[in-house]
């Protein structure tokens, strides 16, 4: 979408957003129960790139290529350095009485619009029982369905971003989750989605050096991320159509999805392997609260999913080789809130973890005018965070995160091929909030990065962020 044709949007959705919840509160509610809330947050990035270092880690330049923190979008809207307009988001939650409530949420930058949710849940179902349709960020782990705002660092953690994707794992599909019916809060979910966005999708990679244009970007090929630190000033440029090589000559294109509408493209005639019909990913979740007292709240959650098809395609001209299989993944989150019951959160505690390990079962082939199936490999990375933020000051907050990625990274790699075993990747960050009211919050954060490269040797850069965040309207209070 054009500059223009996106302002024209954002003004029509902006004038919406100013005049129909008068109007629907005014008429809605009288006629049908019908209740609209809506909400803008705006954001702003001041970003610095004090040393620079490798900005992909070792065994995951499939995934993504550039600079990035987490939330880059693949439609070079990147920070830049100097003054950068984040990722805002305009919100519309309407409730239907006590039968439904609705969510939209539209996320945008200063070139780009998207819709991130759009979905229905029930609030009628007897037992506690409720359903969830439409596009949603999956109820995995803690901060998958968390967006930007929510969080208490500037950008995704590692894991939640490379294993699964630049907005984590968000797709299209049907959730039913369960509440028991016990003294301690524990709630089992269910989700089957289609398996088409972000990197725990149907196709992980494909890649093309040679080929013609059959590895476009696809319908779900541009996953951008929530705030697109997505520099291309490290040698990882593509060509016009989008097909790049990564400096070891791996040919993953610098989206890691790339594909084409029909899920591959290959200039050698095609894929040795039919794509399967969605939906093709499956998860599972239970997040239970024990009762730890009026002043301290503790969230233990495990998940896991399927996804029945993944694949990946190397190019190289003379000849190419495929992967494709299945994935799995399982996790295990952790968060703890000490409530110190001072004023403007002094003394507060926050403290939060996961842990992701992610295996994919692929079989190999490989094509010198013709398609061959040989070996089949098992890849298997992983990776974690701990973060912890406390209550300094009236209104102030610091905090500090330490992450790995890779702590086991095995992956496949061809010439010969054979099941590599990549060194783990870390950073480190430091942050200060200042939040003045409730609803903005000024932060100051300091991240180095100690990432491997693919060639065994290790890379260090370190960041400054300066982000502003304001949040206008309706805006519910965060969740646990």
């Amino acid at each position: 979408m054009s500059k223009r044709g996106l302002k024209s949007v954002l003004a029509g959705l902006t004038t919406a957003a100013l005049f129909i919840p008068p109007i629907a509160v005014a008429e809605g509610s009288r006629d049908t129960g019908l209740e609209i809330d809506v909400s803008l947050i705006l954001e702003g990035f001041f970003y610095n790139e004090i040393s620079s270092g490798n900005q992909t880690p070792a065994g995951f330049s499939g995934h993504d290529h550039g600079h990035d923190h987490g939330h880059s979008h693949s439609h070079d809207h990147g920070l830049s350095e100097g003054f950068n307009l984040g990722h805002s988001e305009l919100v519309i939650e309407s409730r239907l009485g006590d039968l439904l409530d609705g969510t939209l949420l539209v996320g945008f930058d200063e070139d780009h619009i998207e819709v991130e949710e759009a979905y229905l849940v029930t609030r009628a179902l007897p037992a506690g029982f409720q359903l969830k349709g439409g596009k949603f960020l999956s109820d995995v782990g803690y901060m998958n369905s968390r967006h930007p705002h929510d969080w208490d660092f500037s950008d995704r953690p590692l894991v939640n971003r490379f294993l699964f994707g630049d907005h984590g794992l968000q797709e299209t599909g049907i959730q039913a989750s369960w509440v028991a019916p016990t003294r301690t809060f524990t709630r089992f979910g269910i989700e089957v989605l289609q398996g088409e966005n972000g990197h725990f999708n149907r196709f992980v990679a494909v890649a093309s050096g040679h080929g013609d244009h059959g590895h476009g970007h696809g319908d779900h090929g541009h996953g951008h991320d929530d705030h697109g630190h997505g520099h291309d000033d490290h040698g990882h440029g593509h060509d016009d159509h989008g097909h790049g090589h990564d400096d070891h000559g791996h040919g993953h294109d610098d989206h890691g999805h790339g594909h084409n509408d029909h899920g591959h493209g290959h200039s050698h005639g095609g894929a040795p392997y039919s794509e399967y019909s969605a939906p093709t990913l499956f998860t599972a979740f239970v997040k239970t609260g024990p009762d730890l007292g009026a002043d301290h709240a503790l969230q233990l959650g495990a998940s896991t999913g399927y996804n029945r098809q993944v694949a990946r395609v190397e190019d190289h001209g003379h000849h190419a080789h495929a992967l494709e299989g299945d994935a799995w993944f399982a996790g295990l989150d952790l968060a703890y809130r000490y409530d110190a019951g001072r004023s403007y959160g002094q003394g507060d505690w926050r403290v939060t973890s996961e842990y992701f390990h992610v295996w994919r079962n692929l079989d190999e082939y490989v094509e010198h005018g013709n398609w061959e199936q040989r070996d089949r490999h098992r890849e298997r990375q992983d990776g974690m965070y701990l973060e912890a933020v406390y209550g300094v000051a009236p209104r102030w907050q610091a905090g500090l995160r330490t992450e790995a990625l890779g702590l086991t990274n095995k992956v496949v790699d061809f010439h010969p091929t054979e099941v590599e075993s990549l060194s783990t990747s870390y950073r480190h960050s430091a942050q200060v909030t200042f939040r003045p009211v409730e609803q903005v919050f000024l932060r100051t954060q300091l991240s180095h990065n100690d990432f491997a490269a693919n060639n065994g040797e290790r890379d260090r850069g370190l960041e400054l962020m300066f982000q502003v965040n304001v949040a206008l309207g309706a805006h519910g209070a965060h969740r646990f």
